[in-house]
């Protein structure tokens, strides 16, 4: 016999096992397979023999699962092994702006384990250009917007919101549980001061900052530069906002992915290029 994942539950199968059968003994009439991580095109592939360790998922299009499938379901294009590592994973997130309120919904979606949120403002018209809230958030505090479209899209991720201004006295208690901090400030010196400050708390805790994603320029320009072993920039370092050159969404969400990225590499161990 040898151990298999069928939508995350352990199965043992004989030897000789096919994909093909696992499917008819367990969801007949799925239509979308998913094995290790790549959705089957090719029937073919389904009459090849199960290895220890296979994860398969099996979906059945246009069918509400329940809530104890939904989340293995919804991480069913991870590589095996990758949302192990996700699920117990702490990112904090200083701003919910344009960078930030986009990298919180990045990372939920990948399925981190928590996040923790702080930003002390509201949403007002003005961020809707950029920012991922709905009219129906203006006026809302942004912690609590952005808790209430994460809820709506990976419910799985637990959330710790703080309704605040960082400044250098409180960024080593806001942020004590985090293994990863984004900063998401919109001024240089705001930025600063949060890097100095955590990194004064917390010296060998990766910071993923973000300069110069203004404007409309090329997507090309913006890049991830690791400073130290434990800061990585990410942005074109040039273009900042100012007048005559505004913040619009294209870019900013750039930044914002590559950002969330750049985190979800860090949690991976995965080596600069």
């Amino acid at each position: 016999m040898i151990s298999i994942f069928v939508n995350e539950k352990r199965y043992e199968v004989p030897e000789g096992t096919t994909f093909y059968d696992i499917k008819n003994k367990v969801k007949d009439n799925a239509d979308i397979i998913i094995i290790n991580g790549h959705s089957v095109e090719n029937e073919e592939d389904l009459y090849k023999e199960v290895n220890v360790g296979d994860h398969i998922v099996l979906i059945k299009r246009g069918e509400i699962p329940s809530s104890q499938e939904l989340e293995s379901l919804m991480m069913a294009r991870h590589k095996p092994g990758v949302h192990e590592k996700v699920k117990k994973s702490v990112v904090g997130i200083a701003g919910l702006g344009g960078l930030g309120s986009t990298v919180a919904i990045a990372l939920a979606r990948v399925g981190i384990g928590k996040l923790v949120l702080v930003d002390f403002d509201v949403v007002e018209p003005s961020n809707l250009n950029r920012q991922q809230y709905y009219i129906r958030h203006i006026g809302m505090y942004k912690v609590d917007a952005i808790k209430e479209i994460i809820g709506e899209i990976n419910p799985y991720v637990a959330i710790d919101t703080h309704l605040a201004k960082v400044d250098e006295n409180n960024v080593g208690s806001l942020f004590k549980d985090v293994d990863i901090l984004v900063e998401a400030f919109d001024t240089a010196n705001a930025k600063r001061m949060l890097i100095e400050s955590f990194h004064k708390c917390y010296p060998t805790r990766p910071i993923v900052s973000a300069s110069g994603l203004a404007g409309y320029y090329s997507s090309n320009l913006i890049k991830v530069r690791k400073v130290t072993p434990y800061l990585y920039i990410v942005g074109d370092e040039e273009y900042s906002a100012e007048v005559g050159i505004g913040l619009m969404a294209p870019r900013v969400g750039i930044a914002a992915n590559i950002q969330a990225n750049t985190a979800i590499r860090i949690i991976m161990n995965q080596p600069d290029p």
